[in-house]
């Protein structure tokens, strides 16, 4: 199967934020049990060295946890859920605004674009 893979970023980080993002639209929760490295490898389409990787980075960052013959599981610590939700939110804002200001918008532009949007979406 695989996934298409942003070839200016580094895989490892791109499937750690697609895990993370998961969690926080609550496709992955809280206890849930993660694919093993090698079925996870096969869906993405990359090496099961680079899986290794993702899952000592999630285990870093306290999003997933390690049971040693059981398998990775994803954190049913709701606070640390809370904080990758508005850390995550806050890092897609600064790199929205980075975006837009090397575009030559304005905040105000800006602003006015959201408001627009989001009545538009109701």
């Amino acid at each position: 199967m695989g996934i298409d893979f942003d070839a200016n970023k580094p895989i490892y980080q791109q499937l750690v934020n697609r895990i993370s993002s998961e969690i926080i639209r609550g496709v992955r929760q809280g206890g849930e049990k993660l694919p093993s490295v090698r079925e996870y490898a096969l869906e993405a389409g990359v090496n099961a060295n680079t899986i290794q990787r993702v899952y000592r980075e999630l285990e870093n960052l306290q999003i997933v946890v390690t049971k040693r013959g059981q398998g990775t599981f994803i954190t049913d610590n709701h606070k640390r859920l809370d904080t990758l939700r508005e850390t995550m939110k806050v890092e897609f804002i600064q790199q929205f605004i980075r975006d837009m200001k090397d575009m030559g918008f304005s905040t105000q532009e800006m602003v006015e674009s959201i408001q627009s949007e989001g009545r538009d979406k109701k």
